[in-house]
């Protein structure tokens, strides 16, 4: 698919095949190999379908602007730190973080299939997409899969103000016997830190709760968060919010453990939110992956029927009045990737504008987005 025409009147809905060739087209005018690009547009696309707009199609601007200040590669390459049967370390080489993700996710399945169980750390790597993808990856395999990765600097520890550790989500998927597994998905700060973008985009004020700045005051302005956070002058809460009243202490317990899995197992020893940065100013992320073979503890389809009653019973139990429905993880995600398929994917008049900017800045040829 082309690239469409400045002009922008309002919100539009892109057939599905009709934007994966759009991405497909970006990520190869930016020089990703076409070997690779597929796993990319497929990891972008997922995001817009499961209506994770922060993470799709939205990022190509920012993988745009790191390539062309050379602080990420568009072609990844591997070096293979160390390798058991088990386990693996890898150095993602500073290339397309999906990429490196998912041949890592690949290789944990392997194992897994081979000796029930495996793990594989990736270094030197850069923002690999949603978390779920990958953990998806190992459940569609009929095993329970985890992945976990760090990030740039965003989150406050509990009673604190600066900006120490990245929105390190934490995402596994089990098998059901239902269309859909169970895909639990989430950053543990308070809110993704694409949340942020998107209010800015419609230019909407941050909810109370989200943004503290350095002088422990809330931080309500969008426009200007993601760079106040970037100065250190702001940064995210913990999934649970300030304090330990609501639990905040627990999403910075979560958020540390994550950490240590994408950090100190591939030996990053000294610990610093500012250690990790390359002389560009663009920080080498890491990543964990694991899948665990169900199989080796009971049959598969018993699994997926008890998992599946589960979610089941939880979906139908007793609700709060004037609540339709409880939605188990996963479940959102499904639906909207069934009403995505049929009408189409949802481009808002702000992402448009910055798609024709990208698209004038690659000089790929330009048309109207289907209406």
């Amino acid at each position: 698919m082309a690239c469409p025409q400045a002009e922008v009147q309002g919100p539009v809905n892109v057939p599905v095949a009709a934007l994966r060739s759009f991405i497909h087209d970006v990520l190869i005018a930016l020089g990703v190999p076409p070997a690779d690009s597929p796993i990319c547009a497929d990891v972008l696309l997922t995001s817009d379908l499961w209506g994770i707009r922060s993470h799709g199609v939205a990022h190509l601007p920012m993988y745009h602007e790191r390539i062309r200040r050379g602080v990420q590669k568009p072609v990844t390459s591997y070096d293979w730190i160390k390798e058991t049967p088990t386990t693996a370390v890898v150095d993602g080489g500073g290339g397309m973080g999906m990429v490196a993700a998912h041949h890592a996710m690949e290789l944990a399945i392997a194992k897994a299939r081979e000796h029930g169980m495996g793990s594989v750390a990736v270094g030197n790597s850069s923002h690999f997409g949603i978390a779920g993808y990958y953990a998806r990856m190992a459940a569609d395999q009929g095993m329970i899969g985890f992945s976990f990765t760090n990030a740039q600097p965003a989150i406050a520890p509990t009673h604190g103000v600066e900006p120490m550790l990245g929105t390190n989500p934490i995402a596994v998927g089990v098998p059901t016997d239902e269309p859909f597994p169970f895909l639990f998905d989430a950053a543990t700060s308070v809110v993704a830190r694409g949340k942020l973008e998107i209010a800015a985009r419609a230019q909407h004020p941050i909810p109370e709760g989200w943004v503290i700045s350095y002088s422990g005051d809330q931080h309500l302005d969008s426009a200007s968060a993601d760079h106040a956070i970037d100065r250190r002058h702001a940064a995210l809460l913990p999934l649970g919010g300030r304090g330990e009243l609501f639990g905040g202490h627990k999403g910075f317990g979560l958020a540390t453990l994550v950490e240590i899995l994408c950090a100190a197992l591939q030996n990053r020893p000294d610990f610093s939110p500012l250690s990790d940065f390359d002389e560009h100013g663009f920080r080498r992320v890491g990543h964990f992956f694991m899948a665990i073979d169900v199989d080796r503890f009971l049959p598969l389809a018993a699994f997926r029927q008890i998992v599946g009653r589960m979610l089941r019973d939880l979906r139908h139990s007793s609700r709060i009045p004037g609540e339709p429905r409880i939605y188990t993880a996963g479940e959102k995600e499904y639906e909207h990737a069934l009403r995505a398929h049929e009408h189409g994917i949802e481009i808002p008049p702000a992402l448009q504008r910055a798609l024709v900017t990208l698209c004038e800045q690659l000089k790929l040829p330009q048309q109207v987005f289907p209406s």
